[in-house]
């Protein structure tokens, strides 16, 4: 019962705020095209819906592409990082400040550099994706307990072994933590890199609607982009609770005796 409460909390809050937006639309007459109302903004989705759906599909290939393949780069680095003091105190920095470059900069030159296509896009994902992951990474490996890696030792563990038994178990939390952070950003990524060009896509839908004044479509598709933040979210979170159910476990029953 908890857990459907947990589930049902959200969405009974935003069925209120949209009900109170309704009311205010309706009752001081605010016009459509400065901003329309929950009712409008549905209508508009639905009218539109073939037309969205194969944007939303592009967004969300060129979103999940760039997703894995910062995954795989951010875990690769990070490793190489952790297993290397001079890396760590060398190419750490540098990763800090590539995350200082805003994305809404970096994208109008990707486009330039790769064109209108899929590649710019997914450039961007792994841009603003990887470096969460990475740090997600080289914090878990660095988290493992120390008496288990001296128990492990103890017991004759080579070095291979004392990071899969040992460390990446460990690791495993820190890890989705940072993919989770990136999840809501692959999204977000996408639409800006196809804001600044690209043949297809939520970026694209969301740049003719609003030069066309479709307040409403630009509504409906802002809804479109948070319901896809949250299923990537929702997805690694489910990948997480798979991949290291041990800890997820006593955190829930924490939370429950909290409560």
């Amino acid at each position: 019962m908890r857990r459907w409460m947990r589930v049902l909390r959200p969405i009974l809050l935003a069925a209120f705020v949209l009900a109170i937006i309704e009311g205010i639309t309706r009752t001081f007459d605010v016009p459509k095209w400065l901003f329309p109302s929950p009712t409008a903004v549905f209508s508009a989705f639905w009218e539109t819906l073939p037309l969205l759906a194969g944007h939303t599909l592009a967004t969300l290939w060129a979103a999940l592409i760039g997703m894995a393949a910062s995954t795989l780069a951010g875990m690769i680095l990070g490793i190489t990082v952790f297993t290397s003091r001079f890396l760590r105190s060398t190419l750490y920095p540098l990763l800090v400040a590539s995350q200082s470059l805003p994305t809404i900069v970096v994208a109008p030159l990707l486009v330039l550099w790769f064109g209108f296509g899929m590649l710019p896009k997914v450039l961007l994902v792994v841009l603003a994706c990887f470096f969460p992951i990475c740090v997600g990474v080289v914090d878990g490996l660095s988290s493992a307990d120390p008496e288990l890696i001296d128990l492990a030792k103890s017991m004759g563990a080579k070095s291979w072994r004392l990071f899969w038994k040992v460390r990446w178990p460990a690791s495993l939390p820190s890890i989705f933590t940072g993919i989770r952070v990136s999840a809501t950003y692959a999204i977000i990524a996408t639409v800006v890199s196809e804001w600044m060009g690209s043949q297809k896509g939520l970026g694209v839908y969301l740049t003719r609607s609003s030069h066309s004044f479709l307040t409403d479509r630009v509504f409906a598709v802002l809804f479109v982009i948070a319901g896809l933040s949250m299923a990537i979210f929702s997805g690694v979170n489910f990948l997480a609770r798979k991949a290291a159910p041990w800890y997820y476990r006593v955190e829930t029953d924490i939370w429950e005796v909290e409560k």
